[in-house]
């Protein structure tokens, strides 16, 4: 039994490299992406906007990047720039892990049929090493290896009956004059 728990330690701890890359790496991009006027500009031939026309002519996706995405170029871009971050930040963290995770994978495909759907050999491109990536983190989970899921919710729990300790105040019999209490002690 203690062998068995060590091997999943040991595994999910193997699998920290490649966690902390992709959070560090999609943080990063996302952040760039919200920090370089270029990307959001309209005219700008490194902006979403060009990107998203140059994607059109190669992708199968072409279809719905012009249904969907061309439409509202900005828009696209702020939300793939925070669905970045958020994936980031959550793999890093490991709050909400696992649609962190899934998260990553959508991204990631989508740049596949994307960014990097063109690049000839296939191997060149980067988007599928990190598909792969995040498919594999998808797959492992964390583990419970530095996450602060677990440690957020017992902390919201104790802040929650601390709240609910202070939503029922102690009440005196007026008959008797007895103080009485609810889930607690006497005063």
């Amino acid at each position: 039994m203690e062998r068995q728990h060590l091997r999943g330690t040991v595994s999910a701890v193997a699998l920290l490299p490649l966690r902390v890359f992709l959070g560090i790496t999609f943080v990063y991009a996302g952040l760039d992406k919200l920090l370089d006027p270029a990307f959001l500009d309209l005219a700008s031939p490194s902006g979403i906007k060009a990107q998203l026309d140059g994607f059109t002519a190669v992708s199968p996706l072409a279809p719905l990047i012009q249904a969907v995405a061309l439409p509202a170029p900005i828009a696209i871009g702020v939300l793939m720039a925070l669905g970045e971050i958020a994936v980031g930040l959550g793999t890093l963290t490991g709050i909400l892990y696992r649609l962190a995770t899934l998260g990553g994978v959508f991204i990631s495909l989508t740049l596949f049929l994307t960014a990097s759907w063109a690049v000839r050999p296939y191997y060149l491109g980067n988007d599928l090493p990190y598909l792969l990536g995040w498919v594999t983190l998808a797959i492992a989970g964390s583990g419970g290896v530095l996450v602060l899921g677990p440690w957020l919710g017992r902390r919201l729990g104790r802040l929650r009956a601390g709240r609910e300790d202070r939503a029922e105040p102690n009440s005196t019999d007026g008959a008797t004059g007895a103080t009485t209490t609810t889930g607690g002690s006497t005063s």
